[in-house]
């Protein structure tokens, strides 16, 4: 892959080799980058497990609140991955009109939700149930389904789609 971070593509597909001796923030810097990789532009998203197992890498570690949603096609091609809005320690405002334009510019026709607790705490509040409602009603009026909405707390991520809260 690259030789500064001492990896290298292995004859067998899905394998790296070592260049030298590597240290932890190696291995971390280059999983990091194979799982940009495996959800950039064009990949298809075939579950919610398959949604949900990168999340923690790009929210766990912020110190405030982000919202992030995943805009995919009619197939379940991720368009775009985009932190949308961010807030405080405790909260982020979300604005459904920007939410619903940002779709409508990239075409897309489902989308996934996630924001962080940077509290650790994965319940959705009453809040964050509330906001998946409004989101919910206002893109389905041009016929744009939310498949659901992930909570990040550390290195667990939780699906209010499996709770029925979304």
């Amino acid at each position: 892959m690259n030789n500064k971070t001492g990896f290298i593509a292995s004859d067998q597909t899905g394998e790296y080799l070592t260049t030298r001796p590597v240290n932890a923030e190696d291995i971390l810097s280059m999983a990091k980058k194979l799982i940009q990789r495996k959800y950039q532009r064009g990949r298809v998203i075939t579950s919610p497990g398959a949604a949900a197992e990168f999340l923690p890498i790009k929210l766990a570690e912020q110190e405030h609140e982000s919202f992030w949603v995943m805009f995919l096609s009619n197939q379940h091609r991720i368009l775009a991955f985009e932190e949308m809005f961010r807030g405080t320690v405790d909260q982020s405002a979300v604005y459904p009109r920007e939410v619903l334009k940002r779709a409508l510019q990239l075409n897309a026709v489902a989308l996934i939700f996630a924001h962080n607790h940077p509290s650790g705490c994965t319940e959705p509040s009453q809040a964050d149930i509330s906001m998946t409602d409004k989101l919910k009603q206002a893109l389905q009026l041009v016929d744009i389904t939310v498949l659901d909405h992930f909570i990040v707390a550390g290195e667990v991520t939780v699906s209010m789609s499996e709770q029925g809260l979304c």
